[in-house]
Formats: C-alpha cells, structure tokens, sequence
C-alpha cells in the first residue's frame, strides 16, 4: 500500500483547500459520487441550516418547465451577484460574511434566477434544457436583473444576446474570465447594453459571428441544433405526455445509409461504407418529429420515399423538405442533401454571416 501524508501543519503553503478538494473528489470513487459543488454547499449548508430545502426548492421551480438547472449554476451565480467572480473557488466560500450574505440575500437572488428564465420562456425561442447549450450565457442578465431590478424591463435585445452567444458558442469552455468582464462593464455603466456587451465578448477573444462552417457544423448530436430547430418549428419542449416529446430524427435513416457501400480498392470487393458518420449525421439530413410520431409505428427507419409519400404541401415546407419526390429515393441522397441546404441556407440566412462581413 503507498499513500502520501497531508500535512500542512508545518508547512500551511503547502496544499490549498482547493488541492484538497481536488483529493477528496478522487477518491471519493466509492458509493455516491460527490463533487465540487457539494463539497462547496456543504460549507453553505453548515452555516445555514434550510439551505439544502431552500435550494431544492429553487432548482424544482427552475426546472418543472423542461430544464436542467443544477447547484453550480446556483452557487457561481451567487459568487457572481456578490461580487466574487465567477471562478468556483473553495475560499470564496470560506471569506467572512459570503455565505451570510448569500443567507440574507436568498429570496432576491432566487426572484432574480426565475425572473430571467421567465424571460427566456416567454420572450425566446428556447423552451427546454436541450435548446440551451449552455446555462451561463444567463449569469450577466441575472447580474443585470438583481442589482438593476428598475432597468431590467427596459432593457433591450436580450433575447438577441442569448440567441447570439449560444449559437456562436460564445461562452463555450471555460468563460469565467468572460462573465466577469461582462459583469464589470454591467456594473460600471449600470445597464445591459447588447452593443457593449458584444464589445466586451469581442475584445475576449470570443467569436459571436455564426459562420456558414460553423452553421453546417451543426448536425445530429451537436449541442446547438435544438436550439436552431426551435427557430423553425413550434413545438412543445414541455409537454404533459412524455410520448410528445421532441426528437431530432435521421430523414435518411442511418441504418439505410450503413448499407451503402462502395469498392474497396485493395480487395476489390464492394465492403467499404460510402456516407460516414459526419456525412449520416449533417443537418441536412435531420429534421424535428414529436416522439411518438417518430417511434414504433411512426417514421423508424422508414425511407423518406415512403414517408414523405402522401403528406402535404404544408408538412413539406415546415420541414423545409424539397418536393420532388425523385429526391426522396435512397440513390438520390447527396442530390437530396445539396437541394436541402439550399432551403436550410435561405431560411436561416438571417443568422449566417458570410466571410467578410462584420456584425455589430
């Protein structure tokens, strides 16, 4: 058996608290895992005695409309309203007065998380945990509603901004550097302007411009095409009956495609697949179908040609399908996928920005 000694006794530069952390959470392997954030909310918990009550009840009002919000969403939107940076440090919590605060202050910060996301239902176009790639795109507005509560409703282009940055990515990695720049600039002016913001962005480094790559990029399994189907149709991310559910579907289904091969020029032999992963998978080839209209007895695997054989002129164009039925057959699929692209590109050509342009 080998092992390593913590001391820090004699030593106190040692090991941080965060080191510790970092121990505690490795080899924590056994039973229920633990994270970071539970360690952090235990320190939270310890000095406040309703806190895990009052944050369950914060995350079950969040999330009976489809999302997904979590304790570190929770605890690094605290940090951020008190002032703390966005970084998840240990320490943070261990300062004098932080997790008083965050006792004291607990209904605004809560009334300030509901209210944004009320925003976002009501006034986007993201209905669901799927079409939100990433739930800190939502920290500086909740910065802006909870210490500029009177400006909040007359600020502008937020849906805009929340659009933006999370089909660019914007805050994709590791964005805490650029939450807290946002912040700074929020703080320091006292409004949510979108053009500054897009400014501060800019000036991190951080692309918001959604290019045609970029757009194509998006396929099946991306985190981004919920959100861009959201775009296009109007279904219900949160309905009663999980059957309703939205699914992203295959058009050509993938196990058609596997099928077809192609010669194998070392063998001769006709054993190699013609559409790979990539090419199975491109937006081109996906489009949004209610659970169950996608399950048993449904679409399946069934061949666009028997599937889209009797449906209307409107289904056709909500899916942005091309209508010439000889498109619909399996030797047709890459004539299929060009002409596709060319009603996706124009339906979305709104949000592309070709190389060149610039914009604000």
């Amino acid at each position: 058996m080998t092992y390593q000694e913590l001391d820090s006794i004699d030593n106190p530069s040692l090991y941080t608290e965060d080191d510790v952390v970092e121990v505690f959470i490795r080899a924590n392997s056994g039973g229920t895992k633990l994270g970071k954030s539970d360690l952090l909310f235990s320190l939270l918990s310890a000095a406040w005695e309703v806190a895990d009550t009052e944050m369950e009840d914060l995350l079950d009002s969040l999330n009976r409309h489809g999302f997904a919000f979590d304790r570190d969403f929770v605890l690094k939107t605290c940090l951020v309203l008190l002032g703390q940076g966005a970084r998840y440090e240990v320490e943070k919590f261990r300062k004098a007065g932080v997790r008083e605060r965050i006792e004291e202050q607990w209904d605004e910060i809560a009334k300030a998380i509901q209210d944004v996301l009320d925003f976002v239902r009501g006034h986007t176009f993201i209905q669901c945990d799927k079409a939100l790639p990433s739930y800190l795109v939502l920290i500086p507005l909740v910065y802006m509603r909870f210490h500029f509560a009177d400006a909040w409703e007359d600020t502008q282009d937020r849906d805009t901004y929340i659009l933006r940055c999370s089909l660019s990515g914007a805050f994709s990695g590791q964005p805490d550097n650029l939450i807290d720049a946002i912040v700074k600039q929020v703080s320091e002016s006292g409004r949510f302007s979108v053009d500054e913001v897009f400014g501060v962005i800019r000036t991190q480094g951080r692309s918001l411009e959604l290019t045609e790559d970029r757009f194509w990029q998006m396929g099946y399994g991306s985190s981004t095409i919920h959100l861009l189907f959201n775009l296009l149709y109007s279904f219900n991310y949160n309905p009663s009956f999980e059957a309703n559910m939205p699914e992203i579907d295959h058009i050509f289904p993938q196990s058609a495609l596997r099928r077809v091969k192609i010669e194998n020029p070392r063998t001769g032999r006709k054993d190699l697949l013609k559409y790979r992963e990539a090419e199975r998978n491109q937006l081109a080839n996906c489009m949004l179908l209610k659970r169950q209209e996608n399950g048993a007895g449904g679409k399946g695997d069934r061949p666009p040609s028997d599937w889209f054989s009797g449906k209307s002129h409107d289904y056709l164009e909500k899916h942005l399908i091309p209508t010439d039925p000889e498109l619909w057959k399996m030797e047709r699929y890459e004539d299929f996928i060009e002409a596709r692209k060319i009603l996706l590109r124009e339906h979305f050509k709104f949000l592309i920005v070709q190389t060149g342009e610039t914009n604000s």
